[in-house]
């Protein structure tokens, strides 16, 4: 018996990453959404030199999968401290735990590009997006 597997053609164009998401130039290609079939989302996320996300968590966890370039990734205490910046490049897998607080992007000189997974809790939320990392938070890392 042959496996066939299922598989879709990506239609869509790649997106511009939020303003209210992102500081910088970040582009996103979608990979796949939650839907009736699986909870879990995925897409493949390029930053430009600078770009990040805005602190932000996700009800189920999040992993990301380095694929390119240099990048950074922080995350947050209960109490509101920022941890020092850790640095990821190809080949690196991040996890962040359930309601993380936590940001991720490019170093000031290079690209990043990653994949990041996540699934969907009952209500279909991925994430919720908090503040902009300020800049301060941004450079402890440089």
């Amino acid at each position: 018996m042959k496996f066939t597997p299922s598989s879709t053609r990506n239609g869509t164009d790649t997106g511009k990453g939020p303003a209210d998401w992102f500081t910088g130039d970040v582009y996103i290609d979608g990979i796949r959404n939650p839907d009736d079939q699986s909870a879990v989302g995925c897409a493949h996320v390029r930053f430009t030199p600078g770009a990040r996300t805005a602190w932000h968590h996700h009800p189920k966890g999040q992993t990301l999968y380095v694929t390119d370039g240099v990048g950074y990734v922080a995350r947050r205490d209960e109490d509101g401290t920022a941890s020092e910046p850790q640095e990821i490049r190809p080949g690196d897998v991040v996890y962040i735990e359930p309601g993380e607080e936590h940001w991720h992007g490019a170093t000031p000189g290079r690209f990043l590009a990653h994949v990041a997974i996540q699934e969907a809790d009952a209500a279909g939320e991925v994430v919720t997006w908090l503040e902009h990392v300020t800049d301060d938070d941004y450079t402890s890392a440089t």
